[in-house]
């Protein structure tokens, strides 16, 4: 992982210059499962120490960010809060390089007795873990744990309360090159026979990340698969200067490197600057170590709670729409059966016309139709008279008539809302952050799509505006993220010789170009029409129809789900969705 023991050294001298050990701790969160906030008042600031467990993200730092925290905080939040509120910071320590950090606090105990508890972070990947402990005749017992490991989950080294705390397994084979010879450092690179230099580093250092072991391959030897067997006196020389230049980004703290994909996402970090990739990756520079884990993991946690938002939404939203469109196969074979009703007022009307030859006790009454001179068979009913049969018959007719009537308008309806679902959909899937997420929530929940209450007020984002693009010949063209902002667009925004844009029978944003003295260019509308095809279901198609009309020439009905809007005097042109030309567009 690229948090390693080096990155964690330059985050504890950064803790320790500014200052925490001596502040009081004043609040203690639990936002997540794996995950704990410390505030420490010292100086007159508060700092903020975040320590995640996660097996993702596990690390220690300082924070800036502000954290969404459960109403009723979890067993393991209430318990440090017990023994940790108030308490004085003693120190911040870490054994060697090791990715153990420790916090020792001085605490007042239930009986008023200044006692001493550590709170640990145990940051290695899966293992990861969490540990309050107290410290007594000498040595450190475990009261408790955000993860207790059982003989059942590993047979090396348990977590439970009560026990002494034992810390992992340690190499005591591994070389520290903070602290370490030259000689030392260069003995233990030769032991290295048949390996790659990359990773018989990772083996034989302490507190290293692959990626500065390959940076130090890719230094010494320019390239990053190169083997300890082909290494020359000049690799050695090359290796042991790199080792130095390392010391030196260590001690002055002013290398943070941040790498990131050409799609700008997250995937790697280093305390110094990293080559290796050339123009593969994105590069930029944090101001401190600390500084540095806020930005990288805050945003990957966040774009992960997006993605996670998206999802649910998704699910919901493909649930819904999959219901709907299974009572409307219902409604449809109601609809078909309504069709029938014209053989009950046949049946009704054969009967009234032939009363006075029914007998008591027929079964059926086999007449002529008077309207198309057919001969017909009618069943009765032995337990009702001649007129009751009739009446039955008529009934049954006018029950179906108003069946279909409901029918129709409730198949319209509900065809309707598909075609609302499909939007909000096609708006979900393009959304690129919670505040479009929450914005469409509120839409759903607006329309009793989902219940009030699952949208906290307290974390509502300020919603985006409409994306903005500036056409080749300088018109205004704007775009809704969602139904909202389409209905704000249409309805509210633009102006009567304002362009409305939509893809044609196809959820899609509400494209707007604004007019210039009521003239709107051809080529504006050509790049107006690509970004709606671009911002719409019809995303990856080809020659996508899109529907353009004047503003003065677009209506939403009473009453219409948002978003939705009738229109006339409209023409339709064919284009493909342009990515590039969206990458213009002012998210």
């Amino acid at each position: 992982m690229s948090l390693d023991g080096t990155f964690l050294h330059c985050v504890v001298s950064e803790m320790l210059s500014a200052g925490l050990v001596g502040g009081r701790i004043d609040k203690i969160y639990q936002p997540s499962r794996e995950e704990i906030i410390i505030s420490i008042r010292s100086a007159g600031k508060h700092n903020k120490i975040l320590i995640s467990s996660n097996s993702m993200s596990a690390r220690v730092c300082m924070t800036e960010r502000a954290a969404e925290n459960p109403s009723a905080p979890p067993m393991f939040c209430m318990l440090l809060r017990k023994h940790l509120s108030g308490g004085k910071l003693l120190d911040i320590t870490q054994d060697g390089l090791e990715r153990i950090i420790n916090f020792d606090f001085e605490c007042m105990n239930e009986i008023g007795d200044m006692v001493v508890n550590r709170l640990t972070a145990e940051i290695m990947g899966r293992h990861s873990n969490i540990i309050l402990m107290a410290k007594k005749d000498g040595v450190y017992r475990v009261t408790d744990s955000i993860k207790r490991i059982t003989d059942d989950v590993s047979s090396v080294r348990r977590i439970l309360p009560n026990i002494v705390y034992e810390t992992p397994p340690r190499d005591l084979t591994r070389v520290n090159f903070l602290i370490c010879s030259d000689s030392e450092f260069i003995n233990a690179v030769k032991q290295g026979d048949g390996k790659r230099l990359s990773k018989h580093l990772t083996a034989c250092l302490e507190g290293i990340s692959p990626v500065f072991a390959r940076e130090c391959a890719y230094y010494s030897c320019r390239d990053t698969d190169f083997a300890v067997d082909d290494m020359t006196d000049d690799n050695y020389d090359r290796l042991l200067f790199f080792i130095k230049r390392a010391r030196e980004y260590v001690t002055d703290k002013n290398g943070f490197t941040i790498l990131r994909d050409l799609n700008g996402a997250y995937k790697d970090f280093c305390f110094m600057p990293i080559e290796q990739y050339g123009t593969q990756m994105l590069v930029s520079h944090a101001d401190g170590a600390n500084a540095l884990l806020d930005i990288f993991y805050g945003s990957k946690a966040e774009n992960e709670r997006m993605k996670q938002r998206s999802r649910d939404l998704l699910k919901m939203l493909m649930n819904t729409y999959e219901r709907i469109a299974r009572k409307l196969e219902l409604q449809k074979g109601e609809l078909a059966q309504c069709g029938e009703r014209e053989v009950f007022r046949v049946r009704g009307d054969v009967v009234s016309a032939n009363i006075y030859r029914m007998e008591k006790g027929m079964t059926e009454l086999t007449a002529e139709d008077y309207s198309t001179g057919e001969t017909v068979t009618v069943p009765l009913d032995v337990r009702l008279t001649p007129s009751q049969n009739a009446q039955k018959y008529y009934a049954e007719y006018k029950k179906l008539e108003k069946a279909e009537k409901m029918l129709t308008k409730l198949i319209a309806d509900g065809e309707n809302e598909l075609i609302y679902i499909d939007s909000v959909f096609d708006a979900a899937s393009r959304a690129t952050s919670n505040a479009e997420i929450s914005e469409i929530k509120q839409e759903l929940a607006a329309n009793g799509y989902i219940h009030t209450n699952t949208v906290n007020k307290k974390t509502q984002v300020k919603p985006k505006p409409p994306m903005h693009f500036v056409t080749d010949d300088g018109y205004d063209v704007y775009i809704g993220r969602n139904n909202i902002q389409n209905d704000k667009l249409t309805v509210k925004t633009a102006e009567p010789d304002d362009m409305w844009l939509h893809t044609k029978n196809t959820a899609g944003s509400h494209v707007i170009i604004k007019a210039k003295n009521g003239e709107i260019s051809d080529n504006a509308i050509l790049q107006a029409a690509s970004l709606a095809a671009y911002c719409s279901k019809a995303q990856n198609s080809t020659k996508v129809p899109v529907d353009y009309t004047r503003i003065r020439f677009v209506k939403k009905p009473n009453g219409a789900k948002p978003g939705m809007v009738i229109f006339t005097n409209n023409y339709t042109v064919l284009v493909d969705p342009d990515e590039q030309l969206f990458a213009r567009v002012e998210a």
